[in-house]
């Protein structure tokens, strides 16, 4: 496994040549996508080389203290610390998902519930707002359709890093896990008996698609215009600013209404769109792939629930993982962190025993 490193080293010094070059710079998106790939393959070689100095100081020390004890006990801590170096590079070689590097667009949408659904769907919204500002992130609203009641019957948003970000820590890859549904346990404000009830709301996570991953062909689009409908601005529910995209091939549509301008509404939705496509693509690239790969964990189920969220016990579950706290109000405000923490350990345990086997 670690051999594969020396086959990196060639690739990361052609990485930073081509990064020093100007015209690398012209190009945006050819630098972002650089930037990334010299990013991760810098931590890599980074942790080989403590891997592989620790291993010869241990070897010297352990020379010399054939004649001094002092270096035989040096010998000894040197060889615990390559030991952990070596789980980290371990952890570091495991592969990835192909959009583990890419911003993430997320829908929330009410489900079983009615009014009470769209609330806590609301609720998920601000607790996601409040993770990505936690994390520095930038989150905008694409589309949204309120309840009467202030809370959300969908909303879709994208959330986008703010430079290049470490191995693992782009927005989807992280957020990738939320995908499924959320059930909540409390009571409602429109019960008046102050009985607990259940509802859900699901999420979708997608890879935010740009251009050079998803081609859209003109010809392939049936485009839409209608009249906005819900609370909005002076001009949104009196003008034809709604947009609605079918790619006829697929079947898939996007749409969104948030914007005053037509144009605007129609690059939204595209956006939407091609997120939507591309995880498509991936998921029919997922089925073709070995037996290995297909064993490694899908933490995007959207079938089956993910995660309970009690109000009477403050406590917040994950049924995957098995994750429990009794702090459901700090994670509602976006103290997110341990609980998808618990998932990324689990996807990588699942990673690693498919690589052994």
């Amino acid at each position: 496994m670690f051999e594969a490193v020396e086959g990196m080293l060639g690739e990361h010094a052609e990485l930073e040549r081509r990064l020093a070059a100007p015209e690398t710079h012209a190009d945006a998106r050819l630098a972002k996508r650089l930037n990334q790939r010299y990013a991760a393959l810098s931590s890599v070689i980074a942790a080989w080389r403590e891997w592989t100095g620790l291993g010869e100081d241990a070897e010297a020390a352990r020379e010399l203290g054939a004649e001094d004890p002092a270096f035989a006990a040096e010998a000894d801590e040197l060889l615990a610390r390559r030991v952990v170096a070596e789980e980290r590079l371990r952890r570091l070689l495991v592969p990835r998902d192909a959009a583990d590097d890419k911003d993430a667009l997320l829908e929330v949408k009410s489900g079983e519930g009615g009014e009470e659904s769209a609330l806590f769907a609301g609720d998920l919204l601000r607790m996601y707002t409040r993770y990505a500002e936690t994390r520095g992130w930038a989150l905008e609203v694409l589309d949204a359709t309120e309840s009467d009641l202030g809370g959300y019957k969908s909303v879709t948003v994208a959330v986008k890093a703010k430079g290049t970000p470490e191995p693992g820590e782009a927005p989807y890859a992280l957020l990738k896990f939320e995908g499924g549904v959320h059930r909540v346990q409390r009571v409602p404000v429109t019960e008046s008996q102050g009985r607990v009830h259940t509802s859900a709301a699901g999420v979708l996570v997608l890879p935010e698609a740009e251009q050079v991953d998803v081609q859209l062909d003109d010809n392939d689009l049936r485009i839409d215009v209608f009249r906005s409908s819900g609370p909005g601005g002076q001009s949104v529910n009196t003008t034809d600013s709604a947009v609605r995209i079918t790619h006829v091939p697929s079947g898939i549509v996007a749409s969104c209404q948030n914007e005053k301008s037509q144009l605007q509404n129609k690059e939204q939705a595209l956006r939407i769109l091609r997120a939507r496509l591309l995880a498509v693509a991936q998921e029919a690239a997922d089925a073709e792939a070995s037996d290995a790969r297909r064993s490694q964990v899908r933490t995007v189920d959207r079938s089956e629930r993910i995660r309970t969220y009690n109000y009477p016990e403050n406590r917040i579950s994950d049924h995957r993982t098995g994750y429990k706290s009794y702090n459901l109000d700090q994670v509602l405000d976006g103290a997110l962190e341990p609980v998808i923490a618990s998932s990324v350990e689990a996807d990588l345990a699942a990673r690693l025993a498919a690589l052994e086997d």
